[in-house]
């Protein structure tokens, strides 16, 4: 298919790299963000090399790069601090490194004015109030009382996706898998060059995102989903770390601004039918919402986004284009989500425990496959 005219539903990760790769194509974008600050939380992402070779194909390597720092290697330690292996990644694209760590703010403007700059429309504040599919085009009506014809809607909204809701009330839904994540940034020590992973039943991670600064995630059992009120998170989150390897808890000493917790339950879902409803597509979080136990949530998201700009070249209807889409997509997605729910279960003790190992490395050659 040639020339579209398109409608983007959410101003994320796959939105973003969705609206770049389909305005290279030569498609008319619109992308549309119910969040009118266009906001993200200002924590941290690993990335790992195979959306290297995704930013390398969208022509963003560059200046994504020199919005994060890049190392090679992932160093594994037992519950008790003791490394055990440093495991190096896969490097995919020649000259370029293995990992990237990244601040979200930076993969957000680095995104977002590349998307700007391709041409495409961005409206926020803004939601589709319904969604009309007449065979021959999709009619939407928006939150501001405007409404527009569209040759096809990609849903790009999330784990909780009102368009999945929208055109498959009946599709699966988040699962609370018993797990939560904590973040937070710390000061990056000069000999921090790894992606650093402790085991045990709270999973931690330290992750270098700039020349300054680290990340720090922690995955707790949560089994009640509670909620943490803003004041006082910190001290919850020094209080899950009072267990943890001696020079983790020196380190947690340092979590002391409430607004710096980024604090998240951890959901998951697989949508195993169809990934689209006549000219409707979902991808990202909105049809494989993954744990983060493998790092790959949002490089499942980008990966989406050059599958279905690829497919949506090859084919003359948008149901030929998404049908493809799924089936080149739906085994890689499938894996990461149920591979890194069986680390979380492991860890809860759920299911069996899992070697992060073992586990990183089977990842790597799954990703390492071309997409």
């Amino acid at each position: 298919m040639d020339k579209q005219r398109i409608l983007i539903i959410g101003g994320g990760i796959g939105g973003l790299t969705s609206a770049i790769s389909l305005s290279r194509h030569g498609h008319d974008v619109t992308v549309i963000e119910k969040d009118p600050d266009w906001s993200v939380y200002g924590v941290g992402i690993i990335q790992q090399s195979n959306v290297i070779r995704a930013m390398a194909e969208l022509d963003l390597l560059d200046d994504y790069l020199a919005a994060g720092v890049t190392f090679d290697n992932i160093a594994i330690h037992t519950p008790d601090g003791t490394k055990v292996a440093e495991i190096p990644a896969p490097r995919l694209t020649e000259n370029y490194p293995a990992n990237v760590g990244i601040g979200r703010p930076a993969l957000h403007k680095v995104l977002g004015d590349r998307t700007i700059a391709s041409g495409a429309e961005v409206r926020l504040g803004v939601t589709a109030q319904t969604i009309n599919d007449h065979g021959d085009s999709v009619h939407v009506e928006f939150s501001n009382g405007k409404a527009e014809e569209y040759d096809f809607v990609v849903g790009a909204d999330g784990v909780y996706s009102d368009t999945r809701q929208k055109i498959m009330p009946g599709a699966e839904q988040p699962e609370f898998t018993g797990q939560s994540v904590w973040r937070y940034n710390f000061k990056r020590p000069s000999d921090l060059n790894a992606l650093h992973v402790y085991n045990g039943p709270t999973g931690i991670g330290l992750v270098p995102i700039s020349e300054e600064l680290m990340y720090m995630y922690v995955t707790t059992p949560e089994p009640d989903k509670p909620h943490y009120p803003r004041e006082g998170c910190a001290e919850a989150m020094r209080k899950k770390l009072a267990k943890a390897p001696p020079q983790i808890q020196k380190l947690a000493q340092e979590i002391t601004d409430d607004d710096g917790v980024v604090y998240r339950p951890l959901e998951q879902m697989m949508l195993y039918g169809d990934w689209h409803k006549g000219r409707v597509v979902l991808l990202g979080d909105a049809v494989h919402a993954t744990t983060p136990h493998l790092g790959q949530g949002a490089g499942m998201a980008i990966e989406d986004s050059l599958v279905l700009a690829d497919e949506i070249k090859k084919h003359d209807t948008p149901e030929a284009a998404f049908e493809a889409y799924r089936d080149r997509r739906f085994e890689r997605c499938k894996y990461i989500v149920e591979k890194s729910l069986a680390i979380c279960n492991g860890q809860l003790g759920k299911g069996p425990p899992v070697d992060n190992a073992a586990a990183t490395h089977e990842m790597f050659a799954i990703v390492a496959m071309p997409i």
